[in-house]
């Protein structure tokens, strides 16, 4: 496919990706809010609470039932789409940028996985995911959230480890990101739309509605909004290559999942104690953590080494400017990837911090390594930004 249209296809449906997800996250987080912020002393007849709220110059006053009422609204608004078109449009993207380009973006470098196989295990691995999360919440470990949560924790982590011994550090993330989607999308398509559904059938035909399905789905809803901060995570970490690019990149996937998991629990449960007040402090400390241990690391005995900037130029010219031009001679790019050009020795040393990231501590340029750049070029170019970089 032309580059320039792949180009535009990206944009658009990225754009139409983030704006569902948007809706979708929005009204996870309110309704969430919502449910943990209910006064439930003394609610009238039917209810289990009800709340007042101000907001863009109005009052409002919202009454949750303990099922439903005796007789239906003639309009109700339903919540539904939101995830239909994230997940879609999620997918699109996901073929658009990893399966349309899997030896550049998907494949782990040096690999000899072809297109089709890697295309499908990526795909496998989200129906995988989300039979195997099903199974658990209807087994009797799903009377146990708790333990059930932290088995569900394990399996993700067990999935970046088993993805990033296949895929590149990016195409890992990102389908550790499409597993939680899915499961996220057939919460809201299996499991709450049919349990609503089947609430309000039972008040249509004047039955007692089953107590179970509606407590099956916010159980659901529940999981869905603890996904929520680690899926964002993902959506933003192909921008920050010390994390996906880590050797143990799995791990640093897991690190920053559980501390965002700990920031959203403290925010579902700050409303009825301030006991995980402590989850803030500790989740800044975490990353403060994080960034220590991944922290590149200087070699000094390298550095005295010097470096001309002939040999530099050399090394990007034939494994960097391929892309990285105001003219890319790769087939896959119409235009610099992220506007980032090497054509003079100005842009070469204004980037080498960028160069240093990417492509010494990370290595996760070039990438899927087209341009099968050695270990000894690495440790070139580190050896030249370690000796200042100098361009004379």
């Amino acid at each position: 496919m032309d580059p320039y249209i792949t180009e535009w296809l990206n944009l658009a449906v990225r754009w139409a990706h983030m704006i569902a997800g948007v809706a979708w996250i929005g009204a996870s987080f309110y309704f969430n809010w919502l449910e943990n912020h209910l006064d439930r002393r003394n609610p009238r007849e039917g209810l289990s609470g009800d709340l007042w709220a101000i907001h863009g110059g109005g009052i409002y006053h919202l009454e949750k039932y303990k099922l439903a009422p005796a007789q239906m609204p003639e309009k109700l608004h339903w919540f539904k789409w939101e995830a239909y078109a994230t997940f879609l449009s999620g997918f699109a993207l996901l073929t658009v940028v990893y399966y349309l380009n899997a030896q550049l973006y998907l494949v782990a470098p040096g690999s000899d996985l072809g297109s089709a196989a890697a295309i499908a295990i990526g795909v496998g691995s989200l129906l995988i995911g989300w039979f195997t999360y099903t199974f658990l919440c209807d087994s009797a470990l799903g009377k146990k959230p708790g333990l059930l949560g932290l088995v569900i924790f394990a399996l993700l982590v067990f999935a970046a480890w088993a993805l990033s011994q296949v895929f590149s550090g990016r195409g890992a993330f990102i389908h550790v990101g499409a597993i939680i989607g899915t499961i996220m999308v057939g919460n809201v398509f299996r499991v709450i739309m049919p349990a609503q559904r089947a609430l309000l059938k039972a008040v249509a035909e004047g039955r007692e509605p089953d107590p179970a399905l509606p407590a099956k789905g916010l159980l659901r809803s529940r999981h869905n909004n603890y996904f929520t901060l680690p899926v964002l995570f993902i959506m933003i970490s192909n921008h920050f290559p010390s994390t996906f690019g880590a050797e143990f990149n799995w791990a640093v996937l897991a690190a920053l999942s559980a501390l965002s998991v700990l920031v959203r629990h403290y925010f579902n449960t700050r409303h009825a104690t301030q006991q995980f007040a402590w989850a803030l402090p500790a989740a800044a400390l975490g990353m403060v953590t994080l960034a220590f241990v991944l922290a590149p690391q200087n070699n000094s005995r390298a550095a005295t080494q010097e470096v001309s900037f002939n040999q530099v130029s050399q090394v990007i010219e034939q494994r960097c400017t391929v892309c990285h031009s105001s003219s890319p001679s790769f087939a896959g790019f119409s235009s610099a990837p992220a506007g980032i050009t090497f054509d003079s020795a100005e842009q070469i040393k204004l980037l080498s911090p960028r160069i240093h990231a990417q492509s010494i501590a990370t290595q996760a340029m070039p990438l899927g390594n087209v341009t099968q750049m050695t270990q000894e070029e690495r440790d070139l170019l580190g050896r030249w930004i370690a000796n200042g970089a100098s361009i004379d």
